[in-house]
């Protein structure tokens, strides 16, 4: 599989154009205050489908038909998903016209998988966990004929993914760090190579859950490691890495640092970002705002991509009780 470049970046740009407009890039004061430094929320979390996923999801679908344009001659198109990337491909096969089929483990939040049907899409969700999940979507796919579309390991994914890097350079010349959750990689890798080739300075921070640290430990190791995720409230996050994925390559060329939040400092960012900022975040977002969150010795803006906002109510209720 080719690594994705900047050129793929822009080309992923322009056909996004009429179907998504920028997501806001808002200051917020609370961050700023705790980290001594500016600090800025991408809110990716408005877009439909809420979450960043979609970018990658209609990218992905609308080489498809570029590469298949008669209907009759496309081939069904098999994903997995934690949620939001299946959640993404759902609404954008419903837009397209292509008939997906979405892999989620029966873990995966429901307001995710009822989206999911909502949108049209065969759901198969009796797997137990992620990497299950996967598996399965990619032995269906073989064996049907179909095309597996990562949900992170896919060059047009990443390629969607890092146009967020894009528009924070246009809407904020002068940021220093982007601080960009870290589960499969795609986000992280599209969002770094974009930056390296537009603002060469600005440091590429990635964020792990503490409960699934592929990159962290496989970074240790030189090489794709398997890792036993734990349960997480950043479910978006967890799992393993596919073999040779290309996203590993990408992250260690272009993400500077790699940190990582616990589950306690998860729900309490949650909390937080809900009190100061008045917004639902998931876990997979908060490890991000939770990062950002920490002091620093610069003054350059830093920039959070705030990547989703689905989850459960029983779990967003259960979060903010404490």
């Amino acid at each position: 599989m080719r690594l994705p470049t900047v050129l793929d970046v822009l080309e992923a740009k322009r056909r996004l154009a009429p179907l998504l407009a920028p997501a806001p890039l808002r200051r917020s004061a609370w961050l700023s205050a705790c980290s001594g430094g500016p600090v800025y929320l991408k809110l990716e979390s408005v877009h439909p489908t809420c979450s960043f996923k979609i970018r990658g999801a209609f990218n992905a679908l609308l080489r498809l038909i570029e590469v298949h344009p008669e209907p009759s001659g496309r081939p069904v198109v098999v994903t997995a998903s934690a949620g939001n990337h299946g959640r993404a491909m759902a609404l954008a096969a419903e837009v397209l016209g292509v008939r997906t089929i979405v892999f989620t483990p029966a873990s995966a939040p429901r307001t995710k998988r009822d989206a999911i049907r909502r949108h049209g899409a065969e759901l198969r969700d009796e797997p137990a966990t992620y990497d299950e999940a996967e598996q399965a979507a990619r032995a269906h796919a073989a064996a049907q004929g179909g095309v597996y579309i990562s949900p992170y390991n896919h060059p047009d994914v990443i390629a969607g993914a890092g146009t967020i890097a894009v528009e924070v350079i246009e809407a904020c010349p002068d940021v220093g760090s982007i601080v960009v959750p870290l589960g499969g990689g795609g986000l992280a890798g599209g969002v770094g190579l974009a930056i390296r080739a537009a603002a060469s300075h600005v440091r590429v921070i990635g964020v792990e859950a503490a409960a699934s640290t592929a990159f962290s430990t496989g970074l240790a190791r030189g090489a794709i490691t398997p890792i036993h995720p734990e349960p997480t409230l950043a479910d978006g996050l967890a799992g393993n890495l596919e073999p040779g994925s290309i996203t590993f390559p990408l992250v260690r060329q272009f993400v500077d640092e790699v940190v990582t939040i616990s589950e306690d400092d998860l729900r309490a960012t949650m909390r937080a970002t809900a009190a100061e900022e008045h917004l639902i975040v998931e876990g997979a977002a908060a490890v991000a705002i939770a990062a950002a969150a920490r002091p620093r010795d610069t003054n350059s803006p830093a920039v959070a991509i705030v990547t989703g906002a689905n989850v459960d109510v029983e779990t967003l209720v259960e979060v903010l009780r404490g």
